[in-house]
């Protein structure tokens, strides 16, 4: 037995940190004298290649790119010529989204414009906007699309809002869909090989325009309100979509998917979706919603074309499923190529009936060589209940290729105690048990120091309540 313990004090939960570094390069008669010389005296870095300089620069962050202007007067506006424009501002503030976009929204579009107008490259492999911004920039937004596209670009993300568990969906930006009807002429959707909008107000036409006319479209990312969206087909024999993220589309009814080439898909919603031909999808992420009593019932109807094929599957649920869905979860379809299962939950009842819940699911993957589980209600407000021998021996299975077991959320309740008694007793080639005390993601102000008492309690608990069970052949980690 071998017992690891993690502990990092400092915490910066609920933290923003602002760095829009709007400074630009150098004037040039300030540093066009100076050169990198090597012990030898001679200044090699200067004499590269211009492609090779540039190379060097696309590696770079924007703000380390600009700054290379010091080197010598041979790399002084170099940086305009990179094919890699990442305005990715590190954010970390007490400031609220919409005092954010307030106080920093001018300085980082004015950044971005003053970069966008200078450039000099006729083409780009990536361009990303990372920072909350509102409907108030939208002719910024235009104005940094159409460059992009006009400039052939590869890679185009625009996330526009740094805490999507706040989000205001009547405030977010639109897609300017003036720029579909001007593909023809000025802007190439064609060179498009990922594409991805987050908080950003999208149609469903504007998406299928880009499913149909991005032709080496490999990877489609849209995190939006949708709420003008009931339909959505994303199908076409020739799409070569690899990875499909259609998440938080609040009036999405119905989704269709045929995807021959699609590996990876994720959804937060299961109402209505009907997956074709997918015949080399194996990794998917769904969720559910509160109002979803059928979960389970529309997942395995979902998924029903692609269980035998599955490899890595997610499963995030608001609630556990309740008694009533106890029949599908025990009749739950097996996914014999199964090789790592997380279950993401809110809530997590101290009674037997969990761990058969949870038993069917690892039933019904054989070949499962991981499972997480993350508890994301911090402190459940159930009162501890103790786990009952007969409940453990009901569920007894013996899995003969599970070799790690994380549970995140972990409290050292009596539920959560026995579900680890139940891995370590079923799990016969067990290599390692992650224990993770997780802290809620979003606390009041002047709770830091509880929540870090508390982790620290949870710690030692976990350390006492598990390691006199643990064989001489299974690592404990304590995170």
């Amino acid at each position: 037995m071998q017992m690891i313990m993690h502990k990092d004090a400092s915490s910066t939960r609920g933290k923003r940190v602002i760095r829009t570094d709007s400074n630009l390069p150098p004037d040039k008669k300030k540093f066009a004298n100076r050169s990198f010389v090597g012990v030898d005296g001679v200044d090699r870095i200067s004499h590269l290649p211009v492609e090779v300089r540039i190379h060097i620069l696309s590696m770079l962050s924007l703000k380390e790119a600009a700054r290379t202007s010091v080197l010598s007067f041979r790399w002084l506006n170099l940086w305009k010529h990179t094919s890699s424009l990442d305005f990715d501002a590190d954010i970390e503030s007490d400031m609220s989204q919409s005092e954010l976009i307030d106080s920093a929204g001018p300085k980082f579009v004015q950044m971005v414009n003053r970069v966008v107008e200078s450039h000099k490259s006729l083409a780009i492999k990536e361009f990303k906007i990372n920072f909350p911004l509102d409907a108030s920039y939208t002719n910024s937004i235009t104005r940094w699309l159409e460059f992009a596209f006009s400039r052939h670009v590869q890679r185009l993300e625009l996330h526009l809002d740094d805490d999507p568990e706040f989000r205001n969906y009547d405030s977010c930006s639109c897609y300017p869909e003036q720029l579909l009807a001007r593909s023809n002429m000025i802007l190439d959707f064609q060179s498009l090989k990922e594409l991805s909008f987050k908080n950003v107000q999208l149609s469903g036409g504007a998406i299928e325009f880009f499913i149909h006319n991005c032709t080496q479209l490999e990877r489609l990312i849209v995190d939006s309100p949708g709420k003008y969206v009931s339909k959505l087909e994303v199908c076409g024999s020739s799409l070569v979509l690899k990875h499909l993220e259609i998440v938080s589309f609040v009036g999405l009814e119905s989704l269709k998917i045929f995807a021959p080439r699609l590996t990876s898909l994720r959804l937060t919603s299961l109402k209505g979706v009907l997956l074709e031909i997918v015949p080399m999808l194996v990794d998917v992420c769904v969720g559910s919603t509160y109002d979803d009593l059928d979960c389970l019932k529309n997942l395995i109807h979902a998924l029903s074309c692609c269980f035998s094929q599955l490899e890595t599957l997610k499963l995030v649920m608001p609630r556990f499923p309740h008694e009533q869905e106890n029949d599908e979860l025990c009749n739950f379809p097996e996914m014999p190529k199964l090789k790592k299962l997380v279950v993401e939950y809110d809530s997590f009842d101290d009674d037997k009936q969990c761990f058969m819940r949870l038993a069917s699911l690892t039933r019904a993957s054989p070949q499962l060589q991981e499972f997480v589980l993350n508890n994301k209600r911090f402190g459940s407000g159930i009162s501890p209940k103790r786990v009952d021998n007969d409940g453990a021996a009901i569920i007894k299975f013996r899995h003969e290729h599970l070799k790690v077991f994380k549970f995140c959320g972990y409290y050292g309740r009596p539920s959560h105690d026995a579900l680890v008694e139940y891995i370590l007793k079923n799990c016969v080639v067990l290599e390692k048990i992650i224990i993770v005390p997780c802290a809620p993601e979003y606390c009041p102000d002047g709770f830091d120091r509880y929540i870090l008492s508390v982790e620290e309690a949870t710690r030692k608990k976990a350390k006492l309540h598990l390691e006199p069970h643990l064989p001489h052949h299974v690592q404990l980690i304590i995170l």
